[in-house]
């Protein structure tokens, strides 16, 4: 199968790098200082959401900012483990930079210290603070599309989390899921891989053909 597209956005987390086990350090210490059980925190979906959005569901919305604030600084101090999938920088560097994008749930502030542990610099970056609406709504892919001045129609997402790949078929897009937190059967998408290992890009012109290798 081969998808054609002008734009290739990407998720973070999960898609591009791995940050599972930062995640899970940060978000267990943080629910010991809320007091929010660890059978309560295995019942929410953490990947693919805003933390605003995660903590609503946990905490009193009094609480909500100065706990949104909380996690953050902890994810930030703590990078140790973060590092790129499987074939995500030689996929990144085989595509034209103005031509790729990231678009995460995370800050700015937590999504670059991510990326930067992980060895990747994007020119153009979608962060929660960038929207009004996160995944699944396809706010954040839009709006990358815009950045990037391409129709939504020629842009393919690649996303490891079902909220996103929500979010970009609610936009119009093609879309790679990558089956690295979640089961291939758990995604609905044009194609489902591995990881970014699995596909090549090929650069013609105007487009991106993108492959799965043989």
């Amino acid at each position: 199968m081969t998808i054609h597209a002008h734009a290739l956005l990407f998720d973070n987390d999960g898609t591009l790098v791995s940050s599972y086990d930062s995640v899970v350090r940060c978000w267990t210490r943080w629910a010991g200082e809320y007091g929010v059980t660890a059978e309560r925190l295995r019942g929410v979906e953490l990947h693919g959401r805003t933390a605003a959005e995660i903590i609503a569901d946990l905490l009193p919305a009094d609480l909500v900012p100065e706990a949104v604030a909380r996690v953050e600084q902890l994810e930030v101090e703590d990078v140790a483990g973060v590092r790129p999938l499987p074939g995500t920088l030689e996929f990144l560097d085989s595509l034209p930079a103005d031509r790729w994008a990231v678009v995460t749930s995370a800050t700015r502030r937590l999504a670059e210290a991510r990326l930067q542990a992980a060895g990747i610099t994007p020119k153009s970056l979608v962060s929660a603070e960038d929207v009004t609406r996160g995944k699944p709504d396809p706010e954040p892919y839009l709006l990358a599309a815009r950045q990037l001045g391409v129709d939504p129609a020629d842009c393919v997402v690649f996303e490891d989390a079902p909220a996103g790949l929500r979010a970009a078929r609610a936009a119009g897009m093609a879309t790679v899921a990558l089956a690295t937190t979640h089961r291939a059967g758990e995604l609905d998408a044009d194609l489902v891989v591995d990881n970014l290992a699995a596909l090549s890009a090929l650069v013609r012109d105007a487009r991106v053909e993108i492959s799965v290798r043989g």
